[in-house]
């Protein structure tokens, strides 16, 4: 486990510099010997011992995956919003890969089950059980029977559960099926904490929150039957915003990860103060058992005390109060804030060495809400554990996936999924770009936990050398100086706008959303596009956009609080919006 218990400035500053130690690997030991990997450009670092390749690329957006006895990889996809309703290859929205020569690489590829054609948008979950392919596609659960020596089913897939909520902030429905053949289902939130009014600031928590009845937990069903419809009477577990991974150990524990919420500090600045609320909540690995309640909307998991608090909008002080939360579950193992684990995997085939087998893998998606801190994650981690519970630190195990800009928008890749292989080979899907990566071992049996080198940006050629003053990703970013300035603003204004943006000063936290190039990502606008959806692109209408809030997204995921959270004066505000002005008009 991850913090520091202390919530004082100087345990901060501490807890801050454990963390840069740890990222860059001096908090490992006795390293595997080094492996000598062949440079297949695959972009990224290993812990030592470990290898590479680029299994498959440009698959779509791919998200969970799951291999055969076979060694055939099948992949669900997804598409939509999230991506900006981008292209999609043409075909169905699940994928099967096969190496048939022994390459690292699959030279099958084969695409088959609904497609856009068919109304379809994909999905994430995809399991495997006797003898067939299950896939999450819209509001269902789908099971294709698979011949013995196919690589994609010959028929039409068949429901298993239909029905499922696909509204709101968390429309994915992740699963596992268990060797009894229970099928275990996410039903992430609608919502970000239950609140009156979603993503507003100051808004109470409902009481009650009847939306955990159908939302906010992991609902099961029977993987052997058909026709099954979602209800609130087939809920397993409760209180989880959005889990993401499912994983069985070896004794049979099911754990899920667990996305913590947003915004306590941009929605509540009277209790979280300069960048505490960008380390707030931590993210967790939760033991799933039934009728346990983890937590959510009432609590949220407080990586420095390392418990449950009172949520804001249920009565919490900025984590003093613990009221109801003295009686859910808390996870077996945490991370730091908003890195967003999207899978989990628990690696048992011995090819791995044995402390590889002794804990679990998780996929970090990345942050976009860290803002005004640095993004962060864009990694796999791999957690140690004992008896279902964290046993010593993470480390990191695969990075690099970002390049050299950690952002959402920016970002070159973002690992989304996690499997293994009958061979032990790990794969690690990427759904911004559709990469699957395979990664094998050739150290030693005996290897102690070493994490992956710190990532870094690369020259352009082997025999070009890096500049003594380093490579800084931003230098290419337009000057405010040569901005356009909006009439009745002044270039000061500009440039000081611009450091607001990218949370310089003010604590602002606009770039968190639509990147630090104002080119967007997933959950904000690309405010260059000079499209302009709430106002008339004007200084005054974009003043009154950025002061009240975006509560309703017409196009993207993410609401935007009043002053997009942050303390801003009127000064603060005018620069900011003649800022978005600058950069959404043309030269």
């Amino acid at each position: 486990m991850f913090y520091s218990v202390s919530l004082t400035t100087p345990a901060r500053v501490a807890h801050s510099l454990a963390v840069a130690l740890m990222l860059v690997g001096l908090e490992t030991a006795n390293a595997a010997p080094t492996t000598q990997c062949p440079d297949t450009g695959t972009g990224i670092s290993l812990s030592p011992g470990f290898c590479a390749s680029i299994f498959a690329d440009n698959i779509g957006h791919a998200r969970h995956l799951v291999v055969a006895p076979s060694g055939v990889v099948y992949v669900n996809t997804w598409s939509g919003t999230y991506y900006n309703s981008d292209p999609i290859p043409p075909g169905g929205f699940l994928v099967a890969l096969k190496d048939t020569q022994n390459t690292g690489k699959a030279d099958v590829v084969k695409r088959f089950g609904e497609s856009m054609v068919d109304g379809a948008a994909g999905g994430t979950g995809i399991a495997l059980y006797q003898g067939a392919i299950y896939a999450e596609v819209n509001d269902r659960i789908m099971r294709y029977a698979l011949a013995t020596t196919a690589i994609v089913p010959s028929g039409k897939g068949e429901i298993v559960v239909s029905g499922l909520p696909i509204t709101g902030d968390h429309p994915m429905h992740p699963f596992i099926i268990d060797a009894k053949g229970n099928l275990f289902v996410d039903l992430g939130t609608a919502t970000n904490a239950c609140e009156e009014k979603n993503r507003v600031p100051n808004s109470p928590g409902r009481q009650p929150c009847t939306e955990k009845e159908t939302r906010g937990g992991t609902w099961r069903y029977d993987a052997s039957k058909t026709n099954q419809r979602f209800s609130a009477a087939e809920r397993y577990a409760s209180g989880i915003r959005n889990g993401e991974g499912f994983a069985i150990d070896a004794d049979g524990r099911l754990f899920v990860t667990q996305h913590g919420r947003d915004q306590l500090a941009e929605d509540w600045q009277q209790f979280y103060k300069g960048q505490i609320g960008s380390e707030l909540p931590a993210e967790e690995i939760v033991r799933l058992e039934q009728g346990h309640d983890y937590g959510w909307p009432e609590c949220y998991f407080d990586g420095f005390q390392k418990r449950l608090v009172l949520a804001p909008e249920y009565g919490g002080d900025g984590g003093k109060k613990v009221g109801v939360c003295a009686a859910r579950t808390p996870p077996v193992a945490f991370f730091p804030a908003h890195w967003a684990p999207n899978d989990l995997l628990i690696a048992l085939n011995p090819a791995l060495p044995a402390v590889y087998r002794e804990g679990a893998f998780v996929a970090f998606h990345g942050s976009w809400n860290r803002a005004p801190a640095p993004q962060e994650g864009y990694n796999v981690v791999f957690q140690p554990m004992k008896d279902g519970k964290a046993a010593g630190k993470f480390i990191v195990f695969a990075d690099g996936f970002a390049g050299p800009i950690k952002e959402p928008g920016r970002a070159a890749f973002r690992p989304s999924g996690l499997t293994q292989g009958p061979d032990g080979a790990i794969y690690i899907s990427d759904d911004l770009h559709g990469r699957i990566w395979r990664v094998t071992y050739h150290g030693g049996a005996n290897a102690a936990l070493a994490s992956a080198p710190a990532s870094r940006v690369q020259a352009a050629s082997s025999s070009a050398a890096l500049p003594p003053e380093g490579v800084h990703p931003d230098a290419g970013l337009e000057d405010a100086a040569t901005l356009p300035t909006p009439p009745g603003a002044t270039q000061a204004e500009v440039a000081l706008g611009s450091r607001i943006y990218r949370g310089q000063v003010s604590n602002g936290t606009c770039a968190g959303c639509h990147g630090s190039d104002g080119k967007g990502s997933p959950v904000g606008a690309d405010l260059t596009a000079g499209t302009w959806l709430w106002s008339d692109g004007s200084l005054e209408g974009l003043t009154k956009t950025i002061s009240e809030g975006v509560a309703t997204p017409k196009k993207h995921l993410g609401a935007m609080p009043p002053l997009g959270g942050s303390p801003l004066s009127a000064a603060d505000l005018k620069a900011v919006s003649a800022y978005v002005w600058s950069i959404g008009h043309p030269h």
